[in-house]
Formats: C-alpha cells, sequence, structure tokens
C-alpha cells in the first residue's frame, strides 16, 4: 500500500471515529485539567487559607501550568506538524482545535491570577508588612546596598549583547528568565534590540538588610540597571520575557547504539530537552508591539501564544520567601503559614520489628497521616538482619540524599542481593535516577532499566528471608505512590506491607518477568498493567452491571488522579445506565462527565483539593455478600493502563478494608474542601450544611485510628455509606 493510501485510510478512520463517537458524556482530556488547575488557583483565593500558603498555591499554579505547556502542549503541537487530523476521542477536535481552546482559557487563568496575586500582596503588605519592593519603594540604605549588591555579585555574571548580524540571536534555555531590550544607538542612531539572560546560578529573591519582610525580585534588580549595562544606548523600551519550550521528548530503542547502554543514550537524549520548539512566550508586566512581532517571527509563534502575566513569571521564589521568614521571622511565618504536621510513628512500630509485626498481620500506612520513617525502618532492618537473602525494588522516584538508596547501599555492603529497576523515563528525574543508578551498579547492585515503550510506575519492594527450617519467608511492600521521602510529606498515599507467602510469590513472578522482560506474567493476585489490568476492572465491571440486573444492590467506589481512559469511561457509563451506584474521587483530569440524566446521573464525582496532594489509588467494588478493595499505582488514565507497568493489588484483611472503607467514607462526606463536577463538567461547591468535615484535617488528627464512625457527620449520609456500615456491622 501506498504512503498516500494509507493516509488516506487513516483519515478516513478519524471521519469514521468523529461519527461513531458519543461526545454528550465526555470533555477533553486539556480543558478537563486546565479546570483541575483553576482549583489549585481557587485555594489561593480562600481566605480561611493562611496567606504565605495561598501565595505558595499560587505558585504550585504556575509550575503546573509550565510543565502542562512542556508536555502536554508539546505533544499537541507535535500532533500538529504529524498527525494534524487526529481525532480526540473525547470531544472530536483536532490537535490544533485543542491548542486554540488551550490559548484561549490560558489567557483568562492569567488574569485571575492576577486578580488573586494583587490582593495576597495587599493583605500580606497590610497586615503583615510584607512587601515585594520596586526601586521606588527602596529607602536610602536599602538602595545603596542593592546598588552594591548589583555590582558586587550580579554584574560580573552577566552576559548581555546586541542582536545584529555579527552578535546573532542567542538559544534562550528553556523557562529561563530574560530582559530584552529595544534601544538606539547613541552613536550611530540605529534602532537595534539587546538581551540579558539572567542566569539560573543568581539567587531568585534578594532579601532587604533592613527586614526579611522586605526583597525583591533578581529580574526586577536587573531590569533597573538596564541603562548601566547599556550605556551607549538609550533605551525605548525594556521587558522580562520568558520561553517555554516543547520538553516531550520522544525515546526510541532503535536508536540506541549497539556498544551503548541505554543510560548512556538518555543522558544524550535530556541534552535535546532545551533545544526543542516553542511552544510559548511570557512578557512580565511590560508588552510592545514591535517587540512581539520580533520574537513571533524570531520563534514561529502566533500571537495566541503569547501572554502577558502581572504575576512573576518565575514563582519558585516562594520557597525562598517561605524558608526566610521560618527561620528570621518565626511568629510572622506562625500568622500565614499551616500549623506545624508531624506524622505519626506509632510506638508499635518504634518498638518492634516491622517484619515481625507484618507476620502477625498486614499493615497498612498512610502516608502523610502516618510516617514514611516507618517503611525506612523496615528497609533498615531487612539490610542488616543475618536471614534476609535479597531485596528487589522498582524506583520511579526519588528524594534527594535518599535514605531508600543510603539502606540499599547499607544491604549491599552485608552480603544481600539487591535487584533495583531503576525506571530512566521518569519526567524530569531522568538525571537524578542515572545517579542513583551509576551509585547503585558501582557498589554492587543489580540494575536494570525497565522495557523501551513501557515505563515501570508500580511500587513493589521484595524482601526474602531464610526462615526457620530453611523455610523461604516474603515479606512484599506495596504503594500508592513514590519512594521519596519528601513528597511523602505532602502527598497522601498507601502502603501495604504483608508476609502473604502467594503475595510474595507474586512479587517474585513479577521481578522475574523485569528481568526478562516479559510482559505477559500469570499472577494469582496481582493484576498487572499493560495486560490485566484494565480486563479485570472491567470484568468486575461487569459483575456489578450483572448484578444489579439480579437485584443485588452494588456500588463501585474508585479514588484516583486522573480519569482519561475511553474504554473504561465508557464501561462506567453502562453501568451507570444499569443502575450501579457510582462515585469517583478524582482529584485532576475527569473526561467522563457525570449526572447527565438517562446517561450518567448515577455517577457522582468529586475532588479534593487542600494541604495535602490527594495520590492513592483504590478500586472497590461493594455488593451484600462481598466487598473488593485493590490498591494501585496507577490511575484509569490510558498510558497508565496500555502504556505503564502498574500493579493493583488486593487488600484481604478484613480490619484494613474497615479503615480504607473509613477513609473513602471521610472523603465522600467532605463539604470543605470537596468539589463536585456536574453535569456540564465544571466544579461546584458542596453543599456545607451545619457540620463542616474537611477530610484531610480528620485524617490529621485521626489518620492512625482503629475505624470509628461515631464522630463522623451524618447530615450526607447515602447508599454507599449504609452500605459501608453494613460491611463494617457484619465484620466480612
Amino acid at each position: 500500500m501506498s504512503k498516500k493510501s494509507k493516509k488516506d485510510k487513516k483519515s478516513n478512520k478519524n471521519k469514521k471515529d468523529k461519527k461513531k463517537r458519543d461526545y454528550s458524556f465526555t470533555q477533553n482530556r486539556e480543558l478537563s485539567w486546565l479546570k483541575f488547575n483553576e482549583r489549585v488557583l481557587e485555594e489561593a483565593e480562600d481566605n480561611t487559607v493562611p496567606l504565605l500558603e495561598r501565595l505558595n498555591f499560587i505558585s504550585i499554579f504556575t509550575s503546573n501550568l509550565d510543565e502542562f505547556y512542556m508536555i502536554r502542549c508539546g505533544s499537541l503541537y507535535d500532533l500538529t506538524l504529524v498527525k494534524k487530523n487526529d481525532i480526540d476521542n473525547k470531544t472530536g477536535m483536532t490537535p490544533q482545535e485543542q491548542l486554540n481552546h488551550i490559548f484561549k482559557e490560558t489567557r483568562r487563568l492569567y488574569e485571575r491570577r492576577d486578580e488573586i496575586f494583587k490582593k495576597i500582596s495587599k493583605k500580606l503588605l497590610d497586615k503583615h508588612s510584607i512587601k515585594q519592593l520596586k526601586f521606588s519603594d527602596l529607602h536610602e540604605n536599602e538602595a545603596e546596598f542593592y546598588n552594591k549588591y548589583f555590582f558586587d555579585h550580579v554584574f560580573p555574571v552577566l552576559a548581555p549583547q546586541i542582536i545584529d548580524p555579527q552578535h546573532p540571536f542567542p538559544h534562550l534555555i528553556n523557562n529561563a528568565l530574560n530582559i530584552i531590550i529595544s534601544m538606539t544607538n547613541l552613536d550611530n542612531g540605529k534602532n537595534e534590540f539587546g538581551i540579558i539572560q539572567i542566569p539560573d546560578s543568581l539567587p531568585k529573591v534578594v532579601f532587604s538588610p533592613e527586614s526579611s519582610l522586605r526583597y525583591m525580585l533578581i529580574e526586577d534588580l536587573i531590569y533597573e540597571y538596564v541603562n548601566d549595562i547599556f550605556s551607549n544606548y538609550s533605551i525605548d523600551f525594556k521587558t522580562v520575557v520568558c520561553l517555554t519550550r516543547n520538553a516531550d521528548i520522544n525515546l526510541s530503542k532503535s536508536k540506541v547504539d549497539e556498544d551503548e547502554d541505554y543510560r548512556g543514550y538518555m543522558k544524550k537524549i535530556l541534552k535535546k530537552r532545551n533545544r526543542l520548539a516553542p511552544i510559548r512566550l511570557e512578557f512580565y508586566k511590560y508588552f510592545d508591539d514591535d517587540m512581539v512581532k520580533f520574537l513571533i517571527k524570531k520563534f514561529d509563534l502566533s500571537k495566541k501564544q503569547v501572554f502577558l502575566t502581572e504575576t512573576p513569571i518565575n514563582m519558585d521564589y516562594v520557597s525562598d520567601l517561605y524558608d526566610k521568614l521560618k527561620h528570621v521571622e518565626p511568629k510572622i511565618f506562625s500568622k500565614i503559614s499551616y500549623k506545624p504536621f508531624k506524622s505519626k510513628f506509632n510506638p508499635v512500630f518504634k518498638n518492634n520489628k516491622i517484619m515481625d509485626l507484618a507476620q502477625e498481620k498486614d499493615i497498612l500506612l498512610f502516608y502523610p497521616y502516618q510516617s514514611f520513617e516507618i517503611f525506612i525502618k523496615f528497609l533498615h532492618e531487612a539490610a542488616l538482619d543475618e536471614n534476609v537473602l535479597s531485596i528487589q525494588m522498582t524506583i520511579y522516584r526519588l528524594a534527594n540524599n535518599s535514605e531508600v538508596i543510603e539502606n540499599l547501599l547499607l544491604a549491599i555492603e552485608h552480603g544481600k542481593s539487591v535487584t533495583v529497576l531503576m525506571e530512566l523515563k521518569a519526567r524530569f528525574d531522568e538525571s537524578h535516577n542515572i545517579y542513583y543508578a551509576e551509585l547503585l551498579e558501582n557498589a554492587g547492585a543489580k540494575v536494570i532499566y525497565g522495557y523501551d515503550k513501557y515505563k515501570v510506575h508500580s511500587k513493589i519492594c521484595l524482601v526474602v528471608k531464610q526462615g526457620p527450617n530453611n523455610k523461604l519467608q516474603y515479606f512484599t511492600q506495596l504503594g500508592t505512590g513514590n519512594y521519596n521521602e519528601k513528597t511523602c510529606k505532602i502527598y497522601t498515599d498507601y502502603c501495604l506491607i504483608t508476609n502473604n507467602e502467594e503475595m510474595g510469590k507474586d512479587a517474585t513472578l513479577f521481578f522475574k518477568n523485569l528481568a526478562i522482560s516479559n510482559l505477559n506474567g500469570k499472577y494469582k493476585h496481582f493484576l498487572v498493567a499493560p495486560t490485566s489490568l484494565k480486563q479485570n476492572l472491567i470484568k468486575k465491571i461487569d459483575k456489578a452491571i450483572s448484578n444489579v440486573r439480579s437485584g443485588i444492590p452494588t456500588s463501585i467506589i474508585m479514588k484516583m488522579n486522573s480519569f482519561t481512559d475511553r474504554q473504561m469511561i465508557d464501561k462506567l457509563q453502562q453501568a451507570s445506565s444499569e443502575g450501579v451506584k457510582i462515585k469517583l474521587i478524582i482529584r485532576g483530569i475527569c473526561c467522563l462527565v457525570p449526572g447527565i440524566p438517562g446517561v450518567t446521573d448515577n455517577i457522582e464525582v468529586i475532588g479534593v483539593v487542600g494541604r495535602f496532594l490527594e495520590h492513592s489509588r483504590i478500586y472497590c467494588f461493594i455488593s451484600p455478600s462481598n466487598t473488593d478493595i485493590y490498591l494501585s499505582s496507577a490511575d484509569l488514565m490510558t498510558r497508565n493502563m496500555d502504556k505503564r507497568v502498574e500493579i493493583a493489588f488486593p487488600i484481604y484483611d478484613p480490619e484494613l478494608k474497615k479503615r480504607i472503607l473509613r477513609d473513602l467514607n471521610i472523603y465522600l462526606t467532605d463539604n470543605v474542601k470537596a468539589r463536585f463536577i456536574d453535569s456540564h463538567g465544571d466544579y461546584s461547591k458542596v453543599m456545607r450544611g451545619v457540620n463542616l468535615l474537611s477530610a484531610q484535617e480528620y485524617f490529621m488528627v485521626h489518620g492512625d485510628d482503629d475505624v470509628n464512625f461515631e464522630d463522623i457527620n451524618d447530615s450526607v449520609v447515602d447508599k454507599i455509606k449504609r452500605v459501608i456500615h453494613k460491611f463494617i456491622n457484619n465484620e466480612q
């Protein structure tokens, strides 16, 4: 078949798909994500959130949007070049149509962010004298300080240049700040452009010598001295700009040289990220038509991709401000930040060996309400236990100075066999993971890198121990989140540690299959993507449909980060139309639109955004005779179901089932931080009533407690809650 006929066939297929697809109960992934990110921005608008934390939510919103443009818009841009008629299976939009909607929505969000930033800045100044300085705000001694600081510490590292045939336009680093100047040469009267790239080595914020409550952003400092830098020019216009590039790098095993390992290939490919195509251009505060024309021509952009912001482009300075105030102005800091929270480390875990406790019963940890140090203690004990033979582990993301790595190195020192699957394709953590992979390999660990076309995203650690009578004992840890000490303090995740022998044998088989690149392993207990996870979840939904048809009330509760997979969306819609009651707790993207009469009216969707990032995945199927609960590393996203190696693992212990059902109930009862998605796909506030309940605040107090429903607000009891009560009362 010729290339043209193949292309025509694909085009015809897209047209047919567009006609066949029912888009009445689905929404676009990218636009749904923008709605979620606006929900993050709403936390910055919430007067019940401390002021500094509100500023931090603007920072989170901004960094989220940066990554969204680099990856999602970058990917759509690629499609406009090679598959411009590729159709979104939730809306029928082409890649360019999606980008146009994104650019339009982004402009509105910028305006909303600017208004919120102004209000927060005013309140910080009025109530606490915290001020982002301009030069017109400076006292005399401050002006002297900043002048000296600039010439002593900033000017020597700047590399300003004019732009002309002898000085070509320099490469702009992805998401870096630059000052671009339109100016007139005083010697010959020529109009020219100049540029100052702001080095990443400079601090993002410079605090006043008078008070840590007063500070200046580095770009504002350099901006003020442009006239001194270009002293032989008359400055006509100057502004701060930032270019965002497509960072969605494509990986191909076919491009790896025969004598090169995958780690070396990843090092080379990462260097390309900063040189990919521009996707967005931001101006800070000031805008000039001639400069816009010059830059969009230079970067081959349209005006739709150009944005003006009065909020600082780079909000990373907020973390510096946070740390400074915490240490220098503790009284003020305590008034404008969250109250300190420390994860609980139950004495039973401190006073006993974790493996001994796991032999008595399964252990379920709920981060950050319970301490990640409990898992570290488990790993440390395994490293030192003379009867432990091996430790095997998958790693996706790690903290700096990782205690996980320290304990794996300790295990190697003590003669254990250590095998680590290090996922080198963990986006923006690739270099970090390469470093740790080399460290482990040099110490004597067996390090493998997974699959060419599939990211290994599962969270599993297997410790094998020589037990009495030479019988092997398996201690399997499975989780919904990463082995990262830093994110475990702010992400909600579950961690199961079990001595179940059959689960251990599944884990053993899983690691053997990883080592031989076998995706088609058969497991007794694990549901493993990409081969059996989606298929088995569909079977369980079909069983729920069958139950309801037979008059057996059956409910489904699912909690996840995002929901995009079209096949799973269609299956849940079918279940809803058959009468299955479905509750979804989704923090981020939700491409299913609930509450549409006769279509999705048995589906309710809520999302919780608050102090902690909701990260756990739970798949729960409830009927009068049985309750199946799976925890997982996977969302119901096509990438998780079809393009990653993921594990969903069952919870068998009745007490742990009660705990998870309790937790789900609390989320479903949240009327403070929860929002429900309406039949238009938009977020709306939950009716609050008299009694207020924030799930995260509840877990901060009760996350380590035994199940107790007496202190839970009963004003919103529904069918699912009654099913949960029935389950607990029957103690199945």
